[in-house]
């Protein structure tokens, strides 16, 4: 049924969990592929979590936290692709789910208090909310 399905990613226990779910959606369908999506910030990763790294070395931490989902695809006889966006989360995903033609999209859902949703809005809610394509909140 799902062809080309983009599945982003954070590391968090949710998105595992959506990477999971988007392989056993995929894996009797030998010409599918996923795509794995990772948003990076440059503005807020080097503040908060990445001070004194370079964007380059930024991008290569990235790529090394994506590669543990990369082989829970091809362990599972999926064929995946990873792919990183620049910017804020939400949007970067939008942008990118929307620029290509993905049969769904899968995220996981971060949990967030009713509190902290409302202030600051979910990205699985404005993913769900913007992306053309339907959309796999995970739970």
């Amino acid at each position: 049924m799902y062809q080309h399905i983009l599945v982003a990613i954070d590391g968090s226990d949710h998105s595992k969990r959506a990477a999971h779910h988007a392989i056993q959606l995929v894996s009797d369908t030998p010409e599918a592929q996923a795509t794995i999506i990772c948003a990076v910030d440059y503005g807020k990763s080097e503040k908060e979590s990445n001070r004194g790294l370079t964007s380059e070395q930024i991008i290569s931490a990235t790529h090394e936290h994506m590669a543990p989902f990369e082989d829970l695809f091809h362990q599972a006889g999926v064929r995946v692709k990873s792919v990183i966006v620049q910017g804020a989360p939400g949007p970067a995903i939008v942008s990118h789910a929307n620029e290509h033609p993905y049969d769904l999209v899968i995220i996981g859902s971060r949990g967030l208090n009713l509190v902290q949703e409302f202030v600051l809005g979910s990205v699985s809610h404005k993913v769900a909310k913007h992306v053309k394509a339907p959309v796999l909140v995970i739970k």
